[in-house]
Formats: C-alpha cells, sequence, structure tokens
C-alpha cells in the first residue's frame, strides 16, 4: 500500500485528499496543510515510487504502471481507512490522476481540485515528450527532469517550485522514472476522452497566468464544460499552490464551502 499521512478531525468531518505529479511527493502540499487541516480530513499520499513510498517500491514491482493501476492504489488506501469519499486536489500529472478516478469511481469524488492541470499535451509538450522518449534510456534521467522543470518552469519567480520539483525526484530511482515516463504513452488519448465526455463532478481549475504549457488547453475545456469553473492567478507558473499560496488556499478552499453547501 502507499504511504501516507492523515489529519483527522472527526470521522463526521469530509475529507480532502492530496495527490502529487510526476517525480514529486506529498511535501508539495506543505503550503496547504495549515489551512485546510481547521476544516477537513486531510489525506496525503505518496504515489508509487515517489516519496516514502519509495520505501516499498517492491510491492510494485511486476505491476503495470497505468492511470488505472495507479488511481487504484488511491481506492486502496479509501478502503483501508474507510474512507467512502472525498474532495481531490492534485497538482500536474496528479491532475490526470485524480480526472481518471472521476472515471473509475464516480461515487467515491465528491469535486476536484485541479491545480496546474493538464488537459491537453500542446505540440511543443509532444515535442518535449518525444525528445524525452529519445533520450531516456541513455541520459540520466535527473537531465531530462531538470530539462522539463525549466521548460515548464521557466521565470524567476517559478524558482521554489522548480526546485521543489527537482529536489523530490532526486528521491527517484532511474528504473521508477522510465515506468512513469511510460505513462506519456497513454497521457493523450486519456485527455482526449476527458475533453469529449464531461463528468457530473464539479471541477475547479487553478491556473497561474504563466502557465504557458497547459493554461490554453484548460481555458478552452473549462469554457465547454458545466461544472468547470477556471480561476487564473496572476503573476504565476504551473505550480500555483507553492508560487502563490495564500490566494491559492482561498480559492480552493471558497470552493469547497461552496461544495459542502450545495450538498
Amino acid at each position: 500500500m502507499l504511504y501516507y499521512n492523515q489529519y483527522v478531525i472527526s470521522p463526521s468531518h469530509e475529507w480532502v485528499i492530496f495527490v502529487h505529479g510526476a517525480g514529486g511527493s506529498s511535501a508539495i502540499w506543505f503550503k496547504q496543510i495549515r489551512a485546510f487541516k481547521p476544516h477537513f480530513n486531510i489525506l496525503l499520499l505518496d504515489l508509487r515510487g515517489h516519496g516514502k513510498s519509495k520505501g516499498i517500491v517492491k510491492d510494485f514491482m511486476n505491476k503495470d504502471y497505468t492511470f488505472e493501476a495507479v488511481s487504484r492504489d488511491i481506492l486502496e488506501v479509501m478502503d483501508h481507512l474507510q474512507i467512502k469519499s472525498a474532495h481531490f486536489m492534485g497538482v500536474s500529472l496528479g491532475t490526470i490522476i485524480i480526472r481518471n478516478l472521476g472515471e473509475l469511481a464516480p461515487d467515491r469524488v465528491d469535486s476536484l481540485i485541479m491545480a496546474g492541470a493538464i488537459t491537453r499535451l500542446n505540440i511543443r509538450s509532444r515535442f518535449f515528450v518525444g525528445v524525452g522518449n529519445m533520450f531516456k534510456r541513455v541520459m540520466p534521467y535527473m537531465w531530462l527532469y531538470k530539462l522539463f522543470a525549466w521548460i515548464i518552469m521557466p521565470r524567476k519567480r517559478h524558482a521554489e517550485s522548480r526546485n521543489l520539483f527537482v529536489r523530490e525526484a532526486k528521491r527517484l530511482y532511474q528504473k521508477e522514472f522510465l515506468k512513469w515516463f511510460k505513462l506519456t504513452a497513454e497521457v493523450n488519448p486519456l485527455l482526449r476522452y476527458f475533453n469529449e465526455k464531461e463528468i457530473k463532478i464539479p471541477i475547479l481549475y487553478v491556473m497561474g497566468e504563466e502557465d504557458h504549457m497547459f493554461l490554453g488547453p484548460v481555458r478552452q475545456m473549462a469554457s465547454k464544460h458545466k461544472n468547470a469553473i477556471l480561476k487564473v492567478i496572476d503573476k504565476c507558473g504551473h505550480v500555483c499552490n507553492v508560487e502563490q499560496p495564500e490566494v491559492f488556499n482561498q480559492l480552493a478552499l471558497s470552493f469547497l464551502q461552496e461544495q459542502r453547501k450545495a450538498s
């Protein structure tokens, strides 16, 4: 089972489950814990091969790395803790995982908060993924990861989130990186499906105005889907929960309070 950490107010309080991106860990949410834990039960997860789940990587050695398999890892923890349903918050590639949970187990997902969401790979991002596939077995994975981090988060004010992602990625094994990189083959068909099929689950997209790789496709999707809300944070890049935590927390908590009222 995945490594997890929880902050519980009471069994009757609603849950928020935080899901990091590829190469990261639950440490990416350190600026959210204090703001959220007075209001919700919190569950922080390290995905397979990441963070403190790296120590149990042997449990996944013979398992396929698919978005469905990675999503079901989270459901396994929920079952273990007897969490019937929760609000989910994801960042970067974690947004694809929690959106996939909305397909696999919609009754377990109360709402989705997507920070730095990936909803489509444009020509530029597909090119960089292609380059990564060409060199992934001959180039040290940290070189690739640092290159991608710089491309996605190039500005000086993105440095904190860029360095955080790189620091956490250093904990990965090379083989784990390659397994996760293989998931890029699934990304485009899955994202096309998500774009065409709207789910009934309420979704909040929180994006930085400087998220040059992913903001455009999110604008298009949010404009088409009735249950989607888009909030854009000024002077902010891809990892908006780290770069502008006060604004991000306020937007996310306001959204969750609205969901609480609606239910």
